[in-house]
């Protein structure tokens, strides 16, 4: 009898299960529905914390498994971003304008309204025309599309370049974080259509959205919750399976499973877009939650800290991917928000602002030294993983092979 899915991953139903009543349980404690235990700025805190555990998801199926270590998958990320930012700006925008002009005499034409909301939106770069790239910014659905489209028709077409060249190692590494480089330096020029260094600001307000931020921030730590639930559920079944065998092989010898006649190139290419639209979708919930953005977020550092993360939790552990991002975040946020005490050693006093990154590099350094498996191996050490108990059953294709006494070593 062919088990399912959930039956042969256990793991998925408790972590789905976990995070089901951790989202409950914020709910119940929050200002905007519950006792009021949690502020609202910490709920944002913890929507973004469960939108880093989403892309550091993505970052374990392309570097855990697949054994690509991307150092731009930040930069998707911030597209995705930007993707949704565009409409949120210009709607909010737009009904600011429109509720302007109606006071006038004379009612504006449309292409008054449309010169105004550009001067708002571009004049910070001394323009007012929207650039062609703002072309759908007045529907949500488009930019709800442009989301995954525009992220996963960048990492297509960089993964068919590369693949195809057979590019593989550090050598990758770097085509990838000359890519986020490159993109950065774009978005920070005036001249790129989204408002150079200023980024885009204002998107934690939604538009034509009356309630509190209370409710809205609960809204988004929801969306953040099922997104994270359902991507890892995705990423789950994909290593489960044959396409996560072949991942897995290409890993470990890639020339073995070229050689079995397995088209390289596209496992690679599959999984390298899969995990950038993955990331888009993180950053597209991230953002409104953080309010802005800018061309800053997709620099490559970025994407250095999310290898950093996974390597913490311990990569190859989906498990492992979501507890390393949760716990520097969460600790990130405590170090650098001030809340940490600072510590005087009489000749000089640590603060925790200031040296946080260097403590993050020297866990990082422990980590690959001394606990390869990461954070996720204590998971392992927990549910003590044994070989599977199989009582001298056949296990070959003679009879007799693999008996007891071989099982049991």
């Amino acid at each position: 009898m062919q088990r399912s899915f959930i039956a042969k991953n256990p793991s998925v139903l408790i972590f789905l299960t976990c995070l089901a009543l951790f989202t409950l349980l914020v709910t119940v404690l929050s200002e905007g529905f519950g006792i009021g235990t949690i502020s609202t700025s910490f709920i944002k805190t913890l929507g973004k914390t469960l939108c880093l555990c989403l892309i550091a998801v993505a970052m374990d199926l392309i570097w855990g498994f697949a054994g690509i270590l991307s150092l731009g998958h930040f930069a998707f990320f911030g597209l995705g971003g930007y993707m949704i930012g565009m409409w949120l700006m210009y709607e909010r925008t737009r009904l600011i304008v429109v509720e302007s002009l109606s006071q006038a005499d004379i009612p504006p034409t449309s292409s008054e309204v449309v010169d105004a909301i550009g001067n708002q939106i571009f004049g910070v770069v001394g323009s007012n025309e929207f650039p062609l790239i703002w072309a759908f910014s007045d529907s949500l659905f488009l930019q709800l599309v442009l989301v995954v489209l525009v992220p996963g028709l960048l990492a297509l077409v960089f993964g068919w370049l590369a693949f195809r060249s057979r590019v593989t190692g550090v050598y990758l590494s770097i085509l990838t974080q000359a890519m986020t480089l490159a993109l950065a330096l774009y978005l920070f020029q005036n001249d790129s259509g989204l408002r150079g260094n200023n980024g885009l600001s204002g998107l934690q307000n939604l538009p034509a959205v009356t309630a509190s931020q209370d409710a809205v921030s609960l809204w988004f730590f929801w969306a953040s919750a099922l997104a994270l639930g359902l991507g890892y559920l995705l990423a789950a079944w994909i290593v489960s399976g044959k396409f996560g065998s072949v991942i897995r092989g290409v890993r470990d010898n890639e020339a073995r499973v070229r050689f079995l006649g397995y088209s390289v190139e596209t496992y690679k290419l599959v999984i390298f877009t899969l995990t950038a639209c993955i990331a888009a979708i993180a950053g597209a919930l991230y953002y409104p939650q953080a309010g802005i953005i800018n061309p800053a977020e997709v620099a490559p550092i970025a994407s250095i800290y999310l290898a950093v993360w996974v390597a913490i939790g311990g990569r190859g552990r989906l498990y492992g991917a979501v507890i390393g991002a949760a716990f520097v975040s969460l600790l990130s946020t405590w170090f650098t928000g001030g809340q940490a005490p600072d510590i005087s050693l009489g000749f000089y006093t640590v603060k925790w602002v200031d040296w946080w990154l260097v403590l993050l590099g020297l866990s990082f350094v422990a980590v690959t030294l001394f606990a390869p498996k990461g954070m996720g191996g204590l998971v392992d050490l927990w549910s003590q993983h044994k070989n599977p108990n199989r009582h001298g059953a056949d296990l070959g294709p003679d009879d007799g092979a693999l008996r007891e006494q071989e099982a049991s070593q």
